[in-house]
């Protein structure tokens, strides 16, 4: 039989939940508060997960942690507490303890995706590129339909030279989304490293239409160019990059390489500048780079970087 005090915490859930589902994060935390203040509330798993990942959505980690903690004293067997924990840990990038959690949560839930996903990216973010592999590949068995994990695998095989592994995960990733914008990105880099150039720009030219506001599309492309000789182009594709993405650094110093080779000094010299007042780390990288030799004689430049 439903108490009074269980009729209100139930009415302030359904309240918080409303106000959460308009996006009105501030008056769901009032009413998830209420409830948790109310005879029950705190005992209320399902209560303690909600306010949990709602502290976690306004960047409250600490009282996400205490919440999802709650929850373990509770139910210990609580794979969802786990997982939370894991999260955020993994956000703050602590990732031995991100790790320990993911795996806590996968021996509640022995079919857990999710743990399993970040899990992979955890142990890739530590560097342990085996351990990112095998948990990868269990999302996949899981979950075979598993875009970003076809991707991320692809990914790491990229980066270890295992070119041909690369390219078929890539091509299971297209085969999910033809149009998926990273997957056709990253086989422009595999058919690249292929010595296949004319597929690689093809690859890129298409991530491009599907995703014009990521940067790397265009800066891979260009750069494909550059290593041709064909700088106008290089420049014609990177002017379009930042048409798009105008606060990418990257972009800008790039770009500012490609006009020493066509003697266009000056205009190297302004993106230089703008690269610098984008990421004011990158100059000490800049002052080594020989590609910018042409432009270190204008005064310009000697007033702002020597």
């Amino acid at each position: 039989m439903m108490t009074k005090k269980d009729y209100m915490k139930n009415n302030y859930k359904n309240i918080a939940n409303q106000f959460y589902e308009e996006n009105q994060l501030m008056k769901a935390l009032k009413f998830y508060q209420k409830a948790y203040g109310i005879e029950g509330g705190k005992e209320d798993v399902e209560l303690l997960l909600d306010l949990a990942l709602l502290y976690d959505e306004l960047e409250d980690y600490r009282s996400a942690k205490e919440k999802y903690k709650e929850v373990l004293k509770i139910d210990e067997k609580e794979a969802r507490a786990y997982y939370g924990l894991a999260i955020i840990y993994d956000r703050e990038k602590e990732y031995k303890e991100a790790i320990a959690y993911y795996h806590k949560a996968i021996e509640m839930d022995d079919c857990y995706d999710r743990a399993y996903f970040f899990l992979a990216d955890a142990y890739d973010q530590m560097g342990d590129k085996d351990q990112a592999i095998y948990y990868y590949k269990k999302v996949i068995d899981l979950e075979p339909e598993d875009i970003w994990a076809y991707i991320n695998l692809g990914s790491i095989y990229e980066e270890l030279n295992k070119n041909e592994d690369a390219l078929e995960m890539m091509k299971k990733s297209l085969e999910i989304d033809p149009n998926h914008y990273m997957g056709l990105f990253n086989m422009g880099v595999i058919l690249k490293k292929l010595g296949q150039k004319d597929e690689a720009i093809g690859y890129y030219r298409k991530s491009i239409e599907e995703n014009h506001n990521y940067p790397y599309s265009f800066l891979n492309l260009a750069v494909l160019y550059k290593e041709e000789k064909e700088y106008k182009e290089a420049i014609k594709v990177i002017t379009k990059g930042i048409e798009y993405n105008p606060e990418t650094w990257v972009l800008y110093y790039n770009r500012g390489c490609f006009y020493t080779h066509e003697n266009l000094l000056e205009k190297g010299l302004r993106d230089i500048i703008k690269a610098t007042t984008l990421y004011p780390d990158a100059m000490d990288y800049m002052k080594r780079d020989k590609e910018l030799d042409p432009i270190r004689g204008l005064k310009a430049y000697m007033i702002m970087f020597e």
